[in-house]
Parts: C-alpha cells; sequence; structure tokens
C-alpha cells in the first residue's frame, strides 16, 4: 500500500496511470484553487520511522467497533435509518486478496450530519449514531460492517450543492505513511452524477469503481439491505485514493 509497483503475473510492471486521478486544481470544485501545488513538486523518500512505525492497533478492535447500528448507542436504542450491509474485498492489482488489513470507515448520520463539532449542516443529530467504525479483513481480504444508509448533505461550494450519500474509508497497513483514503457512493443515486467532486474525475469507470454495488442475495430479511465495495490498492485500474491523486 505503500505505492510501490510490484511485478505483475508475466514479470511486467504495472504502470502508473495518472489520467486515472482527476487534476489537483478544478474550477467546478473551488477549495482545489486553495489546495492545488502552485510549485514543482519535490520528491521525498519515506523515513525510518514512516516505514516502521507506529502501528495502528489491528489487534485491539472492539466487539461492535464493525456495528454502526449499535456501537455509540447511549440508551441501547439503535441508530436511526435505513439499516444495511456494506461488505468487500481488499486486493491488490492481480486480484490477490490482502488479509489482516486494518478498514476504517466513518459517515454522516441518516439526516446527512456529521458528529462533528464545525458541522455546519443544520439536520439533526442522532443521539445513538457516532458514524465511525473499523474492521480486520481476512484471510481472504473481506472486510463487512453494519450500519445506516447516510444521508445526502449541502455544501458551500457554489451555493446550491449537495454531496450525494457516502461513506468515506480509510486503508491502513503497518507503518505510518501507509495510509490509503477513498470514498463508496451508492448504485442507483442520480446524486452521484451532480456532485462537482465527483465530476473532477476524468473516467467514467474510475466513478464506476467508487460505486457500491447493491447485492440482493446477501442482504438480511426483514432487516438490512447489503451493497458490496471492493478496493483495489495498486496499479493500473486501482480504487481512486484521495490521498495519492498521482497515482500508486
Amino acid at each position: 500500500m505503500s505505492g510501490i509497483i510490484l511485478p505483475g503475473a508475466d514479470g511486467q510492471l504495472f504502470q502508473r496511470d495518472r489520467d486515472w486521478h482527476p487534476k489537483a486544481d478544478t474550477p467546478g470544485y473551488k477549495s482545489t484553487t486553495f489546495r492545488a501545488p502552485k510549485h514543482s513538486l519535490l520528491s521525498l523518500g519515506p523515513t525510518q520511522s514512516e516505514m516502521t512505525g507506529p502501528t495502528f492497533g489491528h489487534e485491539k478492535l472492539g466487539e461492535l467497533d464493525n456495528d454502526l447500528i449499535r456501537n455509540f448507542s447511549q440508551d441501547g436504542t439503535d441508530a436511526i435509518g435505513q439499516r444495511m450491509i456494506v461488505y468487500g474485498q481488499v486486493l491488490d492489482e492481480n486480484a490477490r486478496p490482502v488479509p489482516n488489513t486494518l478498514v476504517e470507515y466513518w459517515q454522516a448520520n441518516a439526516g446527512g450530519r456529521y458528529r462533528h463539532k464545525k458541522e455546519g449542516y443544520v439536520a439533526a443529530l442522532d443521539p445513538n449514531f457516532g458514524g465511525f467504525g473499523r474492521s480486520i479483513t481476512d484471510e481472504n481480504g473481506f472486510y463487512h460492517f453494519r450500519t445506516i444508509k447516510p444521508g445526502a448533505y449541502p455544501w458551500p461550494n457554489t451555493g446550491n450543492d449537495w454531496r450525494p450519500a457516502h461513506i468515506h474509508f480509510s486503508v491502513f497497513g503497518h507503518a505510518f505513511a501507509q495510509r490509503l483514503i477513498t470514498q463508496m457512493y451508492f448504485e442507483g443515486d442520480p446524486m452521484i452524477w451532480q456532485c462537482p467532486i465527483v465530476a473532477t474525475i476524468n473516467d467514467k469507470a474510475a466513478i464506476d469503481q467508487l460505486t457500491a454495488r447493491l447485492d440482493r442475495l446477501n442482504t438480511t430479511p426483514m432487516d438490512a439491505l447489503c451493497y458490496r465495495f471492493d478496493i483495489v490498492l495498486r496499479g493500473r485500474r486501482s480504487t481512486m485514493f484521495e490521498n495519492k491523486r498521482e497515482g500508486n
């Protein structure tokens, strides 16, 4: 996950596709104007401390860490919202599973509001929903968690822009510098194609890889829908990661 390209099965390297990620400065997404680099980038090698530590508590998960419906409950009541299961597989560029990987996820509540002290949206907070959890991938690279479907919310971009329903993901390796961040959207949501952030991505196939598929076969009857979201760490068609726009 550190961005090193591994040889393919035939001995060839999987080259980075730099067109896969959006440009750093995109006018439709206004804050990129302030965030985009103004000078040529410098290549800085990782230090030993970045490569070797600290670790992120892979073995210290609580019983309800992957159950956002209940892990923040204040009175024993479940979180409010459409109940669902999200699962998927973490893979390398050769579709090999990546086991024992820490996957964190965070999201807004059913009304589209985050539990954050600087949150500016007026939707109500759910006292029994914290919006954060984590999992460890199993020996076949699979993770899963229960949650409620997050709501859309407005943001001050052009005055009337809204973010589609989404869940943030963070995938950790076993060293300080090994962290990849992305977002997951929901199949069939028309707001995906109206979002200025999504519109910075040039390739529709890259957007499709950020879109979880409804999986009716793995729903919990009379309880929860199920969505599948796989994460590809490297290669020419890796998942688009927000903190590695140069490719990975």
